[in-house]
């Protein structure tokens, strides 16, 4: 270890870099910013950093450019956003993918969504890799953990099998030939390649494969990412994008430290090698050498998370804090509770990570983000003004922003800003914006002054800030208010009164450093070394003794790694963890080791029923061992703000005995009071014990801090504690006019809600369909059922649920529901669409003590993977009758008054369905119980957060403006309508449609240009269907409420406002209106998605999609229909991409989910581990999309090889039928699906087609091809396809997406 010298820490951010120094003898420590790029004056931003720190710690002149002597530095701790910014600008090195044969395509499919549900164009950045190689290799799992029956596997019965890491059994079914891998990778190298991804199937447990073909790599003098080296977790498609990025960035961050380096004397190479240490993602330290692009991608927010750990949260006081870092275009949310919370998968820039990373949530709101009014919203953001030409204050022509409203109501001081602001033009440009809104309002609504607005955008930023906030705590179980909030960044004290009021919470902390935290925390960071291992156990008593060996394993790995960087074993601390999931869950929880290894199971299950509300009787599982090796060095003397706080008290200091006088005195303009004369304070020139009462600004040198009449700020050595109180006039809302403010807030309350029940819905359920497909809505409804929030989930559910929720309200007698009751219905006839669909209602009541009144209800509808009938999955493509698709259910009370009836549930799940000729119950009891109690469990967050919310602001309040933004939604419809009717003379748009059975679907849509009011008639539609593609006229509410959405350019929330100006005309006895007892099973799947391709063809909208879901499904088990005879078994569903239709302006996506769904695919290696199955091939289908000006996106290749004998269903459209072009551009491809069978007489191998629907029982090594469908092109393609090609590099721009857990959540939320 270095004797103690000066102590440097940088964080390089993307337009100033932060510096900080402690030097022995000098009693303040050097702060100070500077840009991160300044070619004018020097080469390198943190290089010329250590020079001015050099500089003042030695009082000597070192010209730039002069070798910099390390000898007098202890350490130079940095951050850097090179990989940051190669990732998001997609400037990395050149990359080749080296994967299995089979899967050259699958980073590009990825799990087959769309980034954003309603964006016909399906934007998407562009990969990381340039050239993909398939090796000809393979190995699979043995076993399967959904066997029914499982048996002891011998390794030794067969050469073919060995052991994995894991302890799971692999079978090599083929060995790569090193020498045509030679001759590929030599191909590469004469192309220029100089950087290779290595990603096979299962190398998380047998990386044999990948180490071959890396070393071969490596003897060619190419630099090798290995998936199985970076991160050894299951998931083929996230650790194998992983070592993508790993080679993507790596080079370029190596450069950048080389270059880097070079600037010091010995170049790093001598004594000084350790003294560089670069912050990674997951809040640890490293030596440069050791330093990879893939770890570094969140090098500079993991240190403002450490900062705020270190500077905001004291142990003995133990109260959790929330980190809000407000910057320029976003804002940094994370928690902290005693340790550094993790997490291991996570999307940035559409690209998912495998690796140990900080759980940093970044949302696109910041003081950039730009204000608009649009269909009679308020709204902020996402859009952000940038730096240039940045906010409308700059005087460079910029769109009014958060910044320019914090400007004209006082809240900046032009003085102390960086650069010269134009305030003319932002209070012309708020005049301008203010009479617009003032004229398109509700009539009888106060007027807005420029002041007002301006405010009323700021209560609206604060609204989007706080539901990423809301989530990362209440989401978890725990309770916003129960927290202080830690502030940050150069934004932070402008808004942090107001955020932590509209939490709850009532104490703000800004530490000393807040607006150079990043920088600090890296200062107060330890060296880190992290050390993973999968395995497969069951977690009980003994398994200790080997868990206890594998974690002191990963504990000597750790100590060598830390002594390589400087470190002795006494400085070495090991922190343990074993990554544990309930059997049959996903959902696996990191758990640190208790001071009993015997407790892990108990620690877990304390954990899960914290963070969802219930623990299993189920088996405890084990996925990863891992150690967290933790270098202590000299830990800097940081003060706890309570300890600060008491010692004030005790010594007599607060208040002091004198008021402090401010430098002068400010108009700001406040809510209910309007402008006030505020006192300004200098921060630096206020002794620690200082009380300063708001209203009043605190100034320093790169932030300020505002105070309103009902918080004060207590001044301490290094903190500023803000203490919050509720105003007196805080939540006085009326609810006679429409407020355009509370109209937007009031969307994002009622949006956070919708989306936390979606987060327990996902956390706590057991199945494959909800779990990880993620194939479930959940909403809220008004007392009539109608729609008042719905989180972007499953576009089919979007219409159909409310009419569900009607039915149960109308079918019910007051009285005949009770607090605690909770029903759930999938009948057709009851507002379900297909059975799998179980839609749960929990009805809210205005007073659980003394009922009178329904107020509102919750509910959730989640497709389940079994519910009974004739074949497994229950999605047969031959049925024709409802009862032939399992339990059919119109309304129970699954829970009545609080008790659940779990014998009437098997009544209706497993005897009912069971009892009809050739059918079974629910071949999965024990999932749906499961998953049934997850649906209740996420109906009871949505209660809490209503009620919370009615506490907040009354009943009547809340209830109006749930009627209020239906009727912002309806009111968008209609401008929409009117705008259609303005380019269509007459208002009216014609289409037809054909299906593979030769049924036509006509539809006349008929606008009221006056009124935007229209009616969508679909007869001379055909007849009801012979077999199951039957949709109740919920499906068509669905598919029209979705199509408008996609339509609408603007953000529009999604609720039955949107249906209010739409008529539906649906005959009966046909397809699209059937009798009560006709099959629907394809309703959602299929019909739905020619009901979308006639709508965007009747609005000319865009080329036909693949026009399918592509439905597979397989399994085994249940009631034999000849001995009756039950049977354990397991049921699998999945859906399959295809080609997207192309549009006016745009090139059709391929391999993506188009539509009315957006479910996942499961891994590829999750599948094989679960199931008995071999997945040969998942690809593009090259040419399958139609030819045109703009071309129609390709379908997929999906080969699916069973190893035991199976049933397997396909429902699918657009095998005969071809996806519409438009404009004269071509058909997509028709899909096929093919069945590989081996022929029972002859043993010969036979393809057979099985048409667009089929059920059959396939034999041991028979496989499944789906080729799905393309999409269909727009225009000729002799016209023009250059331009073409110019106007869609236009249209594909990156967006900024949410990372962290929540960022998963909202890909979950925007692409499901």
């Amino acid at each position: 270890m270095a004797t103690q010298g000066i102590r440097i820490a940088i964080d390089r951010g993307g337009t100033f870099t932060d510096a900080w120094a402690e030097v022995p003898g000098r009693k303040e420590h050097i702060v100070f910013k500077t840009l991160s790029v300044c070619p004018d004056e020097y080469d390198d931003a943190p290089t010329e950093c250590i020079r001015q720190i050099l500089e003042i710690a030695t009082g000597k002149l070192i010209p730039r450019g002069t070798l910099l002597d390390l000898e007098p530095i202890e350490s130079i701790r940095m951050g850097t956003t090179v990989a940051t910014n190669a990732l998001l600008e997609r400037k990395g090195d050149r990359v080749a993918f080296l994967t299995t044969k089979g899967f050259r395509d699958t980073l590009l499919i990825g799990n087959q969504t769309r980034p954003n549900l309603f964006d016909l164009s399906v934007r998407r950045l562009e990969q990381l890799y340039e050239a993909v190689v398939e090796v000809d290799e393979r190995v699979t799992i043995e076993g399967y953990s959904e066997n029914p029956d499982p048996k002891p596997i011998d390794v030794a019965s067969d050469d073919a099998l060995v052991m994995g890491q894991t302890g799971e059994i692999v079978r090599i079914i083929k060995k790569p030939d090193l020498d045509a891998v030679r001759a590929d990778l030599q191909r590469l190298k004469d192309q220029g390649f100089e950087n290779v991804a290595v990603g096979f199937m299962h190398s998380y447990t047998f990386p044999e494969h990948e180490i071959q073909v890396t070393k071969l790599a490596e003897e060619m003098g190419f630099k090798v990412s290995a998936s199985s080296v970076l991160q050894s977790m299951a998931k083929f498609v996230p650790r194998s994008q992983s070592a993508v990025a790993d080679a993507y960035l790596t080079p370029m961050t190596y450069a950048y430290l080389e270059g880097f380096r070079r600037g010091f004397k010995g170049h790093l190479e001598d004594e000084s090698a350790n003294k560089l240490l670069i912050c990674q993602s997951d809040g640890g330290l490293t030596s440069w050498t050791k330093f990879t692009g893939l770890r570094g991608v969140l090098s500079g927010p993991a240190g403002g998370v450490v900062g705020l750990s270190r500077t905001c949260y004291d142990p003995k006081d133990g109260t959790p804090v929330l980190g809000f870092d407000m910057g320029g275009t976003s804002t940094d949310v994370a928690r902290y509770s005693g340790a550094l919370e993790h997490i291991f998968e996570n999307t940035i820039a559409e690209v998912t990570i495998q690796t140990p990373q900080l759980d940093i949530n970044t949302v696109a709101a910041g003081g950039g983000s730009i204000l608009s009014w649009e269909n009679g919203l308020l709204k902020v953001g996402p859009s952000s003004a940038g730096a240039n030409p940045g906010p409308a204050c700059y005087g460079k022509g910029g769109p009014l922003t958060v910044t320019d409203a914090n400007f004209l109501l006082g809240r900046i001081v032009p003085d102390f800003f960086p650069r010269k602001l134009d305030l003319d033009t932002v209070k012309a440009k708020f005049q301008e914006l203010t009479e617009t809104v003032n004229r398109d309002k509700e009539a009888g609504a106060d007027e807005f002054t420029p002041e007002t607005l301006a405010l009323g955008f700021l209560s609206i930023a604060n609204a989007t800030m706080t539901r990423p906030i809301r989530t990362l705590s209440e989401g978890r179980g725990y309770g916003a208010a129960s927290h202080n909030l830690g502030c940050f960044g150069g934004a932070g004290g402008q808004h942090a009164v107001f955020i932590a009021r509209d939490l709850g919470i009532k104490r703000a902390i800004l530490p000393r450093y807040s607006s150079i935290l990043s920088a600090y925390g890296m200062a107060l960071a330890d060296v880190v070394v992290e050390n993973q291992e999968p395995v497969v156990l069951t977690f009980s008593d003994k398994v200790i003794p080997e868990l206890r060996s594998r974690l002191e394993s990963l504990s000597q790995r750790g100590v060598k790694g830390l002594e390589s960087q400087g470190f002795d074993g006494e400085f070495i601390e090991h922190e343990c963890f074993l990554n544990m999931r309930y059997q049959g869950s996903d959902t696996s929880l990191m758990i640190p080791q208790p001071e009993d290894m015997a407790d892990f199971g108990a620690a877990f299950t304390a954990r899960h029923a914290q963070e969802f509300g219930f623990s299993q009787s189920r088996d405890i599982l084990i996925d990863d061992t891992r150690v967290r090796s933790v270098g202590k060095s000299r830990v800097l003397d940081v003060s706890s703000p309570f300890e600060e706080m008491e010692k004030h008290k005790s010594d007599g200091l607060t208040p002091p005995p004198s008021p402090p006088t401010p430098i002068f005195t400010r108009n700001i303009f406040y809510e209910t009071f309007g402008w006030v004369m505020t006192s300004v304070y200098q921060l630096s020139s206020l002794s620690p014990g200082v009380q300063i009462q708001g209203p009043a600004m605190i100034l320093d040198k790169t932030q300020t801090i505002v105070l309103d009449h009902a918080s004060k700020a207590v001044i301490l050595p290094e903190h500023v504690v803000l203490e919050v109180s509720k105003a007196e006039q805080q939540n006085v809302v009326a609810a006679e006019t429409v407020d355009p403010v509370q109209l937007s807030v009031f969307g994002h309350r009622f949006m956070t809600v919708a989306e936390q029940m979606g987060h327990t819905m996902e956390k706590t359920s057991i199945s494959v369909n909800i779990k990880e497909r993620l194939d479930y809505s959940c909403a809220v409804f008004s007392a009539d059922g109608g729609l008042v929030a719905n989180a972007p989930h499953i576009p089919s559910h979007l219409g159909s649920m409310s009419t569900a929720i009607a039915y149960q309200a109308q079918r019910y007698k007051a009285g005949e529901l009770k607090p605690g009751d909770v029903i759930i219905s999938n009948h057709p006839q009851a507002g379900g669409t297909h059975l799998p669909d179980i839609t749960t209602v929990t009805p809210v009541f205005d007073n659980d003590d003394d009922p009178k009144e329904i107020i509102f209800f919750v509910a959730n509808r989640g497709h389940h993977a079994d519910v009974g009938g004739i074949a497994p999955g229950s999605m047969p493509p031959n049925s024709t009758e409802l009862w032939q698709e399992g339990a059919a259910i119109e309304s129970f009370k699954m829970i009545n008054e609080g008790v659940f009836d779990e014998e009437g549930l098997y009544e209706h799940l497993y005897t009912k369905p069971a009892s009809y000729p050739g059918c079974s119950g629910t071949r999965t009891w024990s999932d749906n119980v499961a998953d049934l109690k997850a649906a209740v469990a996420s109906n009871k967050k949505g209660i809490q957060l209503i009620r919370s919310l009615i506490d907040e602001f009354g009943w009547p309040v809340v209830q109006f403006y749930m009627k209020a933004i239906q009727e912002n939604a309806a009111q968008s419809v209609r401008d929409l309508l009117k705008s259609f009717a303005e380019k269509h003379e007459g208002g009216i748009l014609e289409a037809a449609e054909m299906n593979d059975d030769g049924i036509p679907f006509k539809l006349k849509v008929t606008i009221d240009k006056d009124s935007g009011e229209a009616v969508f008639d679909f007869t001379g539609t055909g007849a009801e269907h012979s077999g199951n593609l039957n949709a109740p006229p919920t499906c068509s509410y669905s598919v029209i409420m979705y199509c408008l959405r996609s339509m609408i350019s603007a953000d529009i929330p999604l609720n039955q406002g949107c249906l209010k100006p739409i008529t539906v005309v649906c005959p009966e006895n046909t397809i699209l209106s059937p009798s009560p007892t006709a099959a629907t099973v394809g309703c959602t799947t299929e019909t739905s998605q020619k009901l979308a391709d006639l709508i965007f063809r009747a609005f000319h909208a865009a080329a036909a999609s693949q026009g399918t879901m592509n439905n597979l499904t397989f399994g085994c088990g249940g009631t034999d229909p000849v001995t009756g005879e039950v049977t354990k078994g397991f049921g699998y569903y999945e859906t399959i991409a295809g080609g997207a239709g192309a549009g006016p302006s745009w090139h059709g996506a391929s391999g993506v989910h188009t539509h009315l769904t957006n479910t996942r695919i499961t891994d590829p290696e999750i599948l094989e581990k679960r199931y008995p199955v071999i997945l040969h091939e998942f690809s593009l289908r090259q040419g399958s999309g139609g030819a045109g000006r703009f071309r129609g996106g390709d379908g997929c290749v999906r080969d699916i090889e069973f190893r035991v004998p199976l049933q397997v269903s396909v429902l699918t459209d657009r095998r005969v039928t071809a996806p519409y072009g438009l404009e004269g551009g071509a058909d997509g491809a028709r899909g096929q699906n093919i069945w590989v069978r081996k022929d029972p007489v002859t043993g010969t191998s036979r393809q057979v087609s099985l048409g667009p629907r089929k059920t059959t029982h396939v034999g041991a090594g028979d496989r499944i091809v789906l080729l799905t469908p393309g999409g269909g092109a727009w225009g000729a393609e002799s016209a023009g396809v250059q331009a073409a090609e110019a106007d869609v590099k236009q249209t594909n721009l990156p967006s900024l997406m949410t990372n962290g857990t929540l960022g998963m959540r909202n890909s979950i939320a925007m692409g499901n």
